[in-house]
């Protein structure tokens, strides 16, 4: 031990490698930290380039703490910013497109400077926040929510809600309030899948407002009665009756068009119905059942009639598309032909469907499915083993040949490649192939667990690779190498200057200019 720290011998062996690595990481950081260069100092800061994107990002302690700024394009390349390897010119200001900090898996915060937006994750998904604009919103494990911001009048609105209890909404139009309680009484407006909801001692008296329709319901959902643009009533499960007048209205283009009215009864739900559909058409269909012996619904261009169900048999037939089906316990079994439809199915053994758009299979679900997809645009596969277990997506845009592709194996590894070549590679991956759009999972989660990362962009020429959280980091790219052993401990660099070696951040032997035209 040297001279300076002779007086740690008094101190146990464990405590004396725990000083010793503070003092490491306090004598890297200040003397590589400072220079606003690309760095690593022991496992406390690993400072470097983005590969994917113009940008910069520092991780210290491991897997737990990140900070990472997205450069705007424009504004990197009129900073001179040609290197990938590089840092920014010491006096030049590069314009942030995002940032975003994380301490994982506790906290993260994303900052989108152009959209004006912020988003905050308290062990996501627990805690979450959200702001774009005006537009805010707040929620504890979707309980507890607060949500506030001008509606497309223009008028400020503020939502509370302890969900499934208290409901209440402020505006500066005092039109727009609400204050609802469960079960006792309250009002709610757009809530609950209805335009408004008013209730005494839920379910013993609630009224709804659905578009033009308003229901009063006793003892809900057993009696209602309905009165506006649809009127009827019932008595459920005995006897039910409900009818609608067609209407014309003028769609968003200027159009008129019908709107059709209906006929609805039911009596001994499930058992007897009758329907009269699409009234004042020329697409009027009707349904009749009589369950479980017989069910029959029928319009100018598709019929279709099952008996027995729901183990029975049905058949449909589609005249306009000239297509004919056969199915048992209906929709397990089914065989179907057209000119530009055909279907096999024994659920859950064997399923094929081809058409004009898609052809998917499934063979003994969910062991393995494949789903094709094509129009005028896209051109999309994708195959599942085990639902999550494997997958692979591959995405194509027709116009210009450019595809994209994700690929998961559940829990070791994602791949991603997106539209313009870049990749990406992760291991491990436990939450990222059952949410593979979760920014959420990404910023809180996915470093905790990516023992290895590898990245590379075709469009630079950079890439870089980490093993367990940049113990070992390379970096590449047209011109130049970095390569680092033992959180930086070791570290060798090459570039258009030369070659060097740094250990224990200390310079070792003599910069080597390259030969011209040699490989770095």
């Amino acid at each position: 031990m040297p001279p300076a720290f002779g007086f740690m011998s008094q101190f146990p062996s464990s405590a004396r490698s725990l000083v010793l690595a503070f003092a490491w990481m306090a004598i890297g950081l200040p003397a590589f930290a400072g220079n606003h260069g690309y760095s690593a100092a022991g496992p406390a800061w690993q400072r470097f380039r983005l590969t994917l994107q113009p940008g910069e990002r520092t991780e210290g302690f491991g897997p737990f703490w990140s900070e990472e700024t997205v450069w705007n394009s424009r504004s990197a390349l009129e900073a001179g910013i040609v290197d990938p390897l590089a840092p920014p010119p010491g006096l030049t200001t590069v314009q942030a497109r995002a940032a975003t900090i994380a301490f994982a898996p506790f906290f993260s915060q994303h900052r989108e400077y152009e959209a004006d937006g912020t988003t905050i994750h308290v062990l996501y998904p627990l805690v979450t926040y959200h702001r774009y604009g005006e537009q805010r919103s707040f929620q504890i494990a979707q309980l507890f929510a607060l949500r506030g911001g001008p509606n497309q009048a223009g008028d400020t609105v503020r939502r509370f809600t302890l969900f499934p209890f208290y409901f209440q909404q402020r505006a500066e139009d005092p039109s727009l309030n609400y204050t609802g309680l469960l079960p006792i009484y309250g009002r709610v407006k757009n809530r609950l899948f209805r335009d408004e909801v008013r209730w005494v001692l839920w379910p013993l008296y609630v009224e709804t407002w659905k578009r033009d329709v308003h229901t009063r319901n006793y003892v809900a959902p057993f009696v209602h009665v309905r009165e506006g643009g649809a009127t009827g009533w019932q008595f459920w499960p005995l006897y039910g009756t409900e009818h609608r007048e067609p209407e014309t209205r003028t769609n968003p283009v200027g159009e008129r068009e019908v709107l059709g009215g209906y006929d609805k009864q039911f009596a001994l739900f499930p058992i007897y119905w009758r329907q009269q559909l699409d009234v004042g058409t020329t697409n009027r269909g009707s349904f009749h059942a009589v369950l479980p012996f017989w069910a029959r619904q029928h319009s100018p261009t598709q019929e279709r009639h099952s008996y027995l169900w729901p183990l029975g048999v049905s058949i449909f037939e589609d005249r306009a598309r000239d297509y004919h089906e056969t199915g048992l316990a209906w929709p397990l079994v089914a065989f179907g032909r057209g000119p530009d439809r055909r279907l096999d199915r024994v659920f859950p053994l064997f399923s094929s469907l081809r058409d004009k758009e898609d052809a998917n299979t499934i063979v003994l679900w969910p062991l393995y499915r494949t789903k094709h997809r094509e129009n005028q645009r896209i051109e999309l596969d994708r195959t599942s083993v085990l639902l999550f277990l494997y997958t692979d997506v591959r995405q194509r845009d027709k116009s210009d040949g450019r595809e994209r592709r994700r690929t998961d194996l559940w829990p070791l590894f994602t791949a991603r490649r997106d539209y313009e070549g870049r990749e990406r590679l992760q291991l491990l991956a436990p939450f990222e192939p059952i949410l593979p759009e979760s920014d959420g999972v990404k910023r809180s989660w996915s470093p905790l667990w990516s023992v290895w990362r590898s990245e590379k962009n075709p469009q630079t020429g950079a890439a870089s690779h980490s093993l367990l959280w940049n113990l070992y980091r390379h970096e590449s790219a047209a011109a130049a190498k970095k390569c680092s052993l033992l959180f930086g401990l070791v570290r060798y660099e090459t570039g258009s200057a030369g070659s060097r070696w740094r250990v224990a951040f200390v310079p070792f032997g003599k910069n080597r200019p390259r030969a011209e035209g040699a490989k770095p």
